[in-house]
């Protein structure tokens, strides 16, 4: 049996490009992401812990409200030091869960997001699928303050999951929402997503707030708790609101 704690990690390539540094790897079988905290650049707004540390978190709340956005993600040793180390998940290129077309030419069973323009000055519309699995994502990255979802964090799978990844910049205290799934922007919330949201609240009054304060500050956690109240209390997909871009750049 494959112990993906103890086992030794090998890597087999860098990958590139990253912001930080980031590895394609194998612990017997099992293929994996890892991104030591080693090779972190330092970010002026999240000067607290790591963002390893907040990769983990991400898994975990992920975990609490049922969903499986995250993939498995936990903290370990490895070549370059203690790092975040995460299941490699092969998404199928034949999708588009997010993506740019033509201006006003939306297809069936996608949101318009925004218009502008490509790399050749060309109009465009962003736009994403309608799905339930990236509708709970966008509801996984409300309650986390996901400041980062860009179309390329949004991994498609052939049986139609989603999976998420790249939560390194998440549970700022501050309401930094900035994402490209806005699609449901004013919507109401169903009640299997106010019910995942639920869960996370009962998590964090037991278990949950005990080991996601090993990962984030005391504050980061409690505003986990506000927002997710907050969320439930008006019940609808917030909108963007002015003072803070509301999506990330370049959207991809």
């Amino acid at each position: 049996m494959i112990d993906l704690v103890e086992d030794e990690l090998v890597l087999h390539g860098r990958i590139m490009p990253a912001s930080n540094a980031t590895f394609v790897g194998g612990i017997g079988e099992v293929r994996v992401v890892y991104k030591p905290v080693a090779g972190e650049r330092p970010l002026w707004d999240f000067p607290d812990g790591t963002l390893a540390d907040r990769e983990v978190a991400a898994y975990l709340v992920s975990e609490a409200i049922g969903w499986n956005v995250v993939p498995e993600t936990w903290l370990r040793e490895g070549p370059h030091g203690l790092g975040m180390v995460q299941r490699w998940q092969e998404p199928d290129e034949d999708q588009e869960a997010v993506t740019l077309v033509p201006e006003g030419r939306v297809p069936p069973g996608y949101r318009r997001v925004f218009d502008g323009l490509d790399g050749h000055d060309q109009p465009v519309t962003l736009v994403h699928e309608d799905s339930a699995p990236l509708r709970r994502m966008a509801v996984f990255d409300i309650v986390t303050n996901n400041t980062d979802r860009k179309g390329g964090h949004v991994l498609p799978m052939r049986d139609g999951h989603r999976y998420g990844v790249d939560h390194g910049v998440c549970f700022h205290v501050e309401d930094k929402l900035r994402t490209v799934l806005w699609g449901w922007a004013g919507q109401r919330l169903s009640r299997a997503e106010s019910a995942g949201i639920e869960s996370v609240l009962d998590g964090l009054s037991g278990d949950l707030r005990e080991h996601l304060e090993d990962l984030l500050t005391v504050r980061e956690v409690d505003a986990i708790e506000r927002r997710s109240e907050r969320l439930l209390s008006k019940g609808r997909f917030p909108v963007p609101a002015g003072g803070w871009p509301s999506i990330p750049w370049p959207p991809f």
